[in-house]
């Protein structure tokens, strides 16, 4: 009865045309919640018995006990709030235990990381001296980023008809981008040169994925993921965490940086629907902070 249910709220979300990751976080998070459960009440308890009191230990269990991230924990409550919502809606619950439940209240954070200049430039260096043939690949992989702040996901499934490169204009089209909305970015003349030379001599049909491992394969995520971990490692670079998305959010603080106060215009740009996503970038970031603490007057050895 309980794996018909949970198969039955499967198949909803998949009508709803949500990634095969995203469905699986969502299963994750109500299979972690049933251990917890059980654990607790040393016995299967059927989602129909389930209070809100439960969902509340819950909570807090993962807040003062499991020492979670309010981010993690919020991410698991509205798995189960989503799960209540439609088990409800449909009579499988009499009640929904996630009716008056609230989320764990986030502290506002400071800006994501970025690359400064000499670790950009360390890292494009890097790049380009990759062997096996693939240095022109990985350069124009690194600049697709870091000029266009692109999500890795929109990288790898980026194909050679998405792209329009002429002498002074150029843009990239994105039409799977994260909740299926279509944009399109404009290439400046460095991303343009770097996706020229890696695009000269290939003959490729307007459906074949632009970036490829050396066997000719489509690239994948982890592939992509991989590389970046390598050339930050090539690169010397260890003040931040180097993952894709920092180069998504190294594009964005240069950006900000060359067009002060054009948030609406960065938000069309990576893709956010909501302005408060691209707000994060305005924050002061940790560095600034230290330095603005350094300049305080009684900051006086004794």
């Amino acid at each position: 009865m309980e794996k018909d249910l949970l198969k039955d709220f499967e198949q909803q979300l998949k009508k709803q045309d949500l990634s095969a990751r995203t469905i699986s976080g969502y299963l994750n998070d109500i299979f972690f919640f049933k251990k917890w459960v059980t654990q607790i009440y040393g016995k299967e308890v059927p989602f129909s018995q389930i209070a809100k009191e439960d969902i509340k230990a819950f909570r807090q269990d993962l807040l003062t006990i499991k020492r979670q991230k309010a981010t993690s924990i919020n991410r698991r409550l509205q798995s189960l709030k989503r799960f209540f919502d439609w088990a409800h809606r449909h009579k499988h619950t009499k009640v929904n235990p996630c009716t008056s439940v609230r989320f764990v209240r986030l502290q506002r954070g400071n800006q994501p990381h970025s690359l400064n200049k000499k670790e950009v430039h360390a890292l494009l260096r890097a790049a380009g001296q990759s062997k096996h043939g693939l240095a022109k690949r990985n350069y124009a992989f690194i600049q697709l980023a870091l000029q266009t702040g692109m999500r890795i996901g929109e990288i790898v499934n980026l194909q050679f008809r998405d792209i329009s490169i002429q002498q002074r204009v150029g843009f990239v089209r994105i039409v799977d981008g994260k909740g299926l909305r279509e944009r399109k970015i404009p290439l400046n003349a460095t991303a343009r040169r770097a996706l020229s030379a890696y695009l000269k001599g290939r003959s490729l049909q307007p459906d074949d994925f632009v970036f490829a491992t050396k066997r000719g394969e489509p690239a994948t995520v982890r592939g992509l993921q991989a590389i970046i971990q390598s050339l930050g490692k090539k690169a010397h670079i260890k003040r931040v965490h180097l993952t894709t998305h920092t180069l998504r959010h190294t594009f964005a603080m240069n950006f900000l940086q060359a067009n002060e106060g054009k948030l609406v215009e960065l938000a069309s740009l990576l893709g956010h629907e909501s302005l408060n996503t691209t707000a994060i970038y305005t924050r002061a970031s940790e560095e600034s902070l230290a330095e603005s603490v350094k300049q305080i007057e009684v900051n006086i050895y004794d």
